[in-house]
């Protein structure tokens, strides 16, 4: 799967809960970060954070843009579901970036100070 379709691959999964085909889009020292919030390190915190401490649930993504450069995706779009039981909508932008074929780096921004 090309850098592209790992990118779009990843919301798939987010979007339907499928943590173990997830996480396997990442490389084994992944970083996360996300402005203002703790880093994630690692598949295994990775792992931990989707399935316990993601504050967003029960919604979707719909991209509007994923721009492919070299070993980073960009992506901008929106997200519409829940944060801690409020029906939610904010916009986002990520970069993924690739080593070996694996997600080693993301970074999330969003309209919202955490998600």
């Amino acid at each position: 799967m090309d850098h592209e379709a790992t990118a779009r691959r990843y919301y798939d999964l987010v979007d339907a809960g499928e943590y173990d085909e997830l996480v396997a889009l990442f490389a084994e020292d992944v970083i996360y970060e996300r402005p203002g919030q703790a880093t994630i390190e690692g598949r295994l915190a990775l792992r931990e954070f989707y399935e316990e401490g993601r504050p967003l649930s029960n919604g979707e993504h719909e991209l509007h843009a994923v721009v492919p450069d070299g070993d980073t995706v960009a992506v901008r779009g929106t997200f519409r579901g829940e944060q801690d039981g409020e029906t939610v909508e904010l916009g986002f932008a990520d970069f993924h970036e690739f080593e070996d074929g694996a997600i080693a780096r993301r970074y999330t921004y969003t309209d919202r100070d955490t998600v």
